[in-house]
């Protein structure tokens, strides 16, 4: 590339400098959003599900955006391109080059292709239209910023549209299931105390609530958008909540049924509902048992070399005494029956307790590696403050430190003496930096700000 002398005023070729620099840091704004919107969660979940409804049509209309947007992207990017080019040619560009500069900077150096049904006169995905038909793909040229606005108001739709289906997705079925089972806890119970459909309300109602909760179900898993309440007054993509009326008035249906069959539970004596309570207390622990045999697998995959407890299985014995108990009340056997509850109300009890505690002991180290992940974190923040992050020995130490507790299987020991060791290395960068300090006052923060001296810890 051959030098020349400058030709142009330097405060309008610095302005020009100014103005490409600007436009590469947003070509790659707008890169990085078009990437997040094609890896986003939501957009899969559509580009997967046997959509229908809203959701059909308002899915079907963000496909076709997306590629416009992809395409218009594309031509964004050649004109970028061209711009670097054409500044890229020498260090003091001439008049000519200077010229060319600012038409594309600021004319219209986008060629964008027209499709047909907005060639043919029809709305495009931003309202703008096109002239009749043409004999070959119609064009549009458009300024850079043009461009760039017509690409954020086209990502703002479909970035609404896939949010919005991933918010209701992520919320509703979900909700729908745990009171879908809560249903059949209480189906059950009904059962046990003859209240049925066809013989008692409470049991018609409780048929037509699981109807309308396989419905709902159905129904938000195909057209997720009609279950979307938009934020009013919001420009925001993705803004509003999820449409839960139905649910509500599903959940608070049940409520109704399950305490209409609490009052018929109360006509019965005392041991039944007792013997109900022992086996809530016996669901309970064994649920809680099974959260931590499957917290220990994850804990063993998770991290290396530590002692985690075993988990003992589900009260066999105790389930089999419950179900004695209950012969006892069919058979009226009350002698038998008083002392026996007596024993299992205990035992249940401590049940229940010792199978909190395995919980809490089988994560431990996941709790601890989430503690040491905090003290690393929060000891990198105090470094960025102090302006010591640049130093290479705390570099190299922290990077350390997250590598082990970023790795799976995790090493908790090797991480909290690396952990440890960054926040000594911290705290010794930061004290020679606050001695230096005019007049040799020390920081109102202090010298160790949350990071261990040499030859302490942090608890």
């Amino acid at each position: 590339m051959e030098a020349s002398e400058p030709t142009g005023p330097a405060p309008e070729r610095e302005e020009t400098d100014r103005a490409v620099a600007r436009l590469g840091a947003e070509h790659e704004a707008v890169e990085t959003s078009l990437l997040a919107l094609q890896d986003h969660a939501g957009r899969r979940l559509l580009e997967g599900a046997r959509l229908s409804g809203a959701t059909a049509h308002r899915w079907q209309g963000t496909e076709r955006t997306v590629v416009r947007l992809w395409a218009h992207f594309d031509a964004y990017t050649e004109a970028v391109a061209r711009v670097r080019e054409v500044r890229g040619r020498r260090r003091w560009p001439t008049a000519g080059e200077s010229a060319e500069l600012r038409e594309l900077l600021h004319g219209p150096c986008v060629t964008v292709t027209v499709p047909d049904d907005e060639a043919d006169g029809t709305a495009a995905p931003d309202g703008d239209t096109a002239g009749g038909p043409a004999s070959g793909p119609a064009t549009e040229q458009l300024t850079l910023r043009e461009v760039v606005e017509r690409i954020n108001s086209w990502y703002a739709r479909a970035l609404d549209v896939v949010a919005a289906a991933e918010t209701v997705w992520s919320a509703l079925p979900a909700r729908i299931d745990l009171l879908a089972a809560e249903l059949r806890r209480t189906h059950a119970l009904a059962h046990s105390v003859g209240v049925r459909p066809g013989e008692h309300p409470a049991g018609d109602d409780l048929a037509r609530i699981a109807r309308e909760l396989t419905a709902l179900r159905d129904e938000v898993v195909s057209d997720p958008l009609a279950f979307w309440v938009p934020a009013s007054g919001s420009s925001a993509p993705g803004g509003g909540r999820p449409d839960t009326v139905r649910y509500d008035r599903a959940a608070l249906a049940l409520e109704d049924v399950r305490r209409e069959i609490e009052a018929v539970l109360d006509v019965r004596q005392d041991a039944e509902q007792r013997l109900s309570q022992l086996r809530d207390l016996l669901y309970r622990a064994e649920r809680t048992f099974a959260e931590a045999r499957q917290a220990r697998g994850e804990v063993l995959a998770k991290i290396a070399a530590s002692e985690v407890p075993v988990v003992s299985g589900p009260p066999v014995a105790l389930s089999e005494q419950v179900a004695a108990a209950a012969d006892y009340r069919r058979r009226a056997q009350w002698h038998r029956l008083a002392p026996l509850l007596d024993r299992l109300e205990e035992r249940a009890e401590d049940e229940l307790h010792r199978a909190r505690e395995s919980l809490t002991a089988v994560t431990a180290p996941l709790a601890l590696r989430a503690e040491l992940r905090g003290r690393l974190d929060a000891c990198r923040a105090k470094v960025a403050r102090h302006g010591v992050d640049g130093d290479p020995l705390l570099a190299d130490r922290y990077d350390t430190a997250r590598r082990l507790l970023w790795s799976a299987p995790c090493d908790l020991r090797a991480a909290e003496r690396a952990v440890l060791r960054y926040q000594r290395a911290a705290a010794e960068s930061v004290v020679p930096r606050q001695a230096g300090a005019p007049g040799g006052a020390a920081s109102p923060e202090g010298a160790a700000g949350g990071m261990p001296a040499e030859g302490g810890s942090q608890a």
